[in-house]
């Protein structure tokens, strides 16, 4: 299994992983805004069809020693707000939530995320999917989903959580290549 996303449609990208089990655990880093924050972003987030998603990004405090933001991502190097509406929510296999950088924005504007998990022996197995993202988002979510996954994956597996900016750089430059977009 690669780490690295796929296309699976020009709009659409796919994540998977597979992670130190239970579940249960997993699934308490997706919806508790505490352990969220550690490899993502904080926020409340209703866990109803319809309920509200405030996700708040401190990306420069997921770790340690890291590099500043690159120059185009200065103004968010620590802070950034993400809004939506949960689309399901299935406890502990599927949570579907809009994404928008505007609150009250037309929802046909709005991308959306998909996690879902799969128990696979003591591992489970995460998909997530973020789908009608416009093509000049590309780069930039295909490297931000690879890093906070792999900080996701480390903070499971009881490791340092890897550099966010650093490794950031890296894989959006590596996303340029394998998906042929030019920076």
């Amino acid at each position: 299994m690669s780490n690295h996303g796929t296309l699976t449609a020009p709009d659409t990208i796919r994540f998977e992983r597979l992670l130190p089990g239970p579940i249960e655990r997993v699934w308490d880093f997706l919806v508790d805004p505490d352990k969220r924050a550690r490899w993502l972003a904080g926020g409340p987030m209703s866990l109803t069809p319809g309920g509200d998603v405030e996700l708040q990004f401190h990306n420069a405090e997921l770790s340690q020693g890291d590099d500043p933001a690159p120059e185009k991502y200065r103004d968010y190097e620590n802070s950034g707000e993400v809004f939506g509406q949960v689309t399901a929510c299935e406890p502990p296999r599927l949570l579907a939530f809009t994404w928008s950088d505007m609150p009250g924005e037309p929802e046909a504007e709005d991308s959306e995320v998909r996690f879902e998990l799969e128990t696979q022996g003591e591992q489970v197995l995460l998909t997530l999917t973020h789908t009608r993202l416009m093509s000049n988002e590309l780069l930039s979510v295909a490297g931000g989903w690879h890093t906070h996954l792999g900080i996701l994956e480390d903070i499971l597996s009881n490791k340092d959580a890897r550099p966010f900016w650093r490794t950031h750089t890296r894989l959006e430059a590596e996303y340029a290549d394998r998906l042929e977009i030019e920076v």
